[in-house]
């Protein structure tokens, strides 16, 4: 399954590499406030490629089953894992929203 043409809105790892790769930001969203538990934050955050133009695409998970392909948006739940994510994909630095609807780009 081509991802891009059957959902063009979404992407899994190895593409959103290849379009931060070729100019598209990564963009950081915080869907819940982040809340300190223990030594680390937790709360939820979604990433997506946005082109210059505006173009956006979600990160998500695509796991194959035995007759089909699960898509599933991928949802970062510690600040440990979105920065790791980040450094993952060739970024030096993080910054990270910690309020619900804030937004970062990278």
């Amino acid at each position: 399954m081509d991802l891009d043409q059957e959902a063009p809105n979404v992407v899994t790892e190895p593409r959103f590499r290849d379009l931060v790769e070729s100019g598209y930001s990564a963009e950081i969203l915080c869907k819940e406030s982040a809340h300190k538990k223990g030594p680390s934050y937790y709360g939820v955050w979604l990433v997506r490629a946005v082109s210059d133009e505006g173009m956006e695409k979600l990160l998500v998970t695509a796991r194959t089953r035995t007759t089909r392909i699960d898509i599933k948006i991928r949802e970062f739940k510690t600040i440990t894992g979105v920065v790791s994510f980040l450094v993952g994909i060739g970024f030096t630095h993080a910054d990270v929203p910690l309020e619900e609807g804030q937004r970062t780009s990278h």
